[in-house]
């Protein structure tokens, strides 16, 4: 009798009805929803829409290939070191069709606080800046020359503490809409749920891409385990990567929001040769993941209970750039900040992923499309700078007119800027042909002219010689 009053009393406080997890035969695809069991219990809802594909487009062009050969040193005081060997890393690449230059030879990090540095908008070199303790340092000569001969005599004299080459060659090629081998993942964050791409899935899978969607366990119709582990980040990466093996084809895009570009980061690691780009949408800087000890979701779940519609509203506040009809009705519809207050209170209590630092995101070989907010009050717009300036392929967009949740204020510039980069490939670098000094080209004119003139004289010469010889 306790313990079902006992019971009763938490789905109250949660809010939320505990989930009746039926055997998964019975769950079957309705209406491209599908439901997967990842492990007994937990079952995580998917939507896949496998587009009907009357004609095949097969991929046009060779795509470019990128070599990537870094080394990435780090030193005792956390000073992080980034050097492209050889050729630069992505000279194949030329520029972006939105007029996107590729990142910088080197880039050189303090893992320190920077956050006196002055944000940058617009980023069109990516990766070309490098911070160093609240001071931009440009490694193509633009900063003072004390401060380029300090930082590498001070390398010269450090031994690094760890140092990681990555000697590899990626093929890019473009993801053409109805081509079978193309498949995009879409992971959103915390409180949300697959409801909130709903522009981004109608609009791709009507262009003929088959699309990937899951809810997180305790988000959207996902069954929600009644035990703070089941929420950590490594409980969630793995539902997240048995959905990824499920549904992968040849070449797949991952699409992460907030908390889900770290997913995406994870698979990217995990299946380097499966993930064709990326896309990061205010997903913050390459810092390891730690809850923090000072939150207001660290209170007890029967008092964030009692926060909820403080919350809700704190989050539309953050969330969007206006506080409209519009948007209310956005996070009505699309099921955002929608999750009980113990689920919320467990997903930011286990975000733990130490591993997930600036050098995990700096070993990244992918093409990474970085999409900004400008009036996200969650995300500041430098520290997805500073995540370009990591990552070895990176662009930045920034969206003047969005928010945190960009993808729902502003669908059809999203949908675009990911469609432009889905088809975007790198220029097959033309060999050039090797340019003759003014002098040699000089000396063969003169050779030349020469030649002709001595072509005139012979014939003349011949003619008296015969000449001679009758005469004799």
């Amino acid at each position: 009798m306790l313990t079902s009053f006992m019971e009763g009393l938490l789905c109250c406080l949660t809010s939320k009805s505990t989930n009746v997890v039926v055997p998964v035969e019975t769950f079957g695809p309705t209406d491209g929803y599908e439901f997967v069991e990842v492990k007994p219990g937990r079952v995580i809802r998917v939507r896949h829409i496998i587009p009907e594909r009357s004609v095949v487009e097969q991929p046009t062009g060779q795509g470019g290939c990128v070599s990537c050969k870094r080394r990435i040193s780090v030193y005792c005081n956390g000073q992080l070191f980034i050097e492209n060997l050889g050729d630069r890393a992505d000279a194949e690449l030329n520029t972006c069709p939105n007029g996107e230059t590729e990142p910088n030879n080197t880039v050189e990090v303090e893992l320190t606080d920077c956050g006196n540095s002055s944000p940058t908008v617009d980023l069109p070199d990516a990766g070309s800046n490098s911070v160093t303790a609240g001071k931009v340092l440009t490694s193509g000569g633009d900063a003072p020359a004390a401060l380029q001969a300090d930082a590498s005599q001070n390398r010269r004299k450090r031994k690094p503490k760890r140092t990681v080459v990555i000697d590899c060659e990626r093929k890019i090629t473009a993801c053409k809409e109805t081509h079978p081998d193309v498949a995009l993942f879409f992971i959103h964050g915390v409180g949300g749920s697959l409801d909130i791409w709903k522009s981004q899935l109608d609009f791709f899978s009507h262009l003929g891409y088959e699309v990937i969607a899951p809810d997180l366990a305790g988000h959207g119709s996902s069954s929600a385990p009644l035990i703070p582990a089941a929420y950590t980040f490594y409980a969630l990466a793995e539902d997240i990567r048995l959905i990824f093996k499920r549904y992968a084809r040849k070449r797949n895009v991952l699409i992460g929001h907030s908390y889900g570009v770290s997913f995406c980061t994870f698979l990217a690691h995990e299946y380097p040769d499966q993930i064709h780009k990326m896309v990061m949408i205010n997903g913050g800087g390459p810092t390891a993941l730690e809850p923090s000890l000072c939150s207001v979701f660290n209170l007890p779940t029967c008092v964030l209970h009692c926060l909820s519609p403080l919350l809700t509203w704190s989050f539309l506040k953050a969330g969007f750039a206006h506080q409209g009809a519009k948007e209310k009705r956005l996070l009505k519809e699309n099921n955002a900040f929608n999750v009980s207050a113990f689920v919320l209170r467990a997903m930011m209590s286990g975000q733990y992923w130490p591993e997930g630092d600036e050098v995990y995101h700096s070993e990244l070989t992918v093409p990474i499309l970085l999409v900004h907010g400008m009036h996200d009050r969650f995300v500041p717009v430098d520290e997805d700078q500073r995540m370009a300036e990591i990552l070895l392929i990176a662009f930045l967009k920034v969206l003047e007119d969005g928010s945190h949740m960009v993808m729902m204020e502003c669908p059809e510039a999203v949908n675009t800027l990911l469609h432009e980069f889905f088809l975007w490939e790198p220029a097959t670098p033309v060999p050039s042909k090797p340019k003759t000094r003014p002098e040699t080209a000089k000396a063969q004119t003169d050779n030349s002219k020469a030649a002709a003139e001595t072509a005139k004289v012979r014939p003349a010469t011949a003619r008296s010689d015969r000449r001679e010889h009758k005469m004799t």
